[in-house]
């Protein structure tokens, strides 16, 4: 079934290898939306969480964020301070 969906482009008539970045994509935005609202949110940083939560910028947005405004390091990333 999988392949039979992969083939069709989600139904959507996206080439092949383009419906096949879609999964890998979204995890990629979901792995970084997760970071960014994690961090805004402790940081209590309303104005952040809200647009983290709102505009999907496949993660563009957030890592923006977290490595210039919230000023983290890649082995900071992951800290609750």
């Amino acid at each position: 079934m999988y392949n039979d969906i992969m083939m069709q482009g989600f139904g959507m008539g996206l080439p092949h290898w383009l419906a096949s970045l879609f999964i890998p994509l979204l995890l990629w935005g979901i792995f970084w939306k997760g970071l960014a609202l994690w961090h805004s949110a402790r940081r209590s940083e309303q104005w952040w969480f809200i647009a983290f939560l709102f505009i999907n910028t496949f993660g563009i947005l957030e890592i923006i964020y977290l490595f210039v405004f919230a000023k983290r390091s890649l082995h900071t990333l992951f800290r609750k301070d």
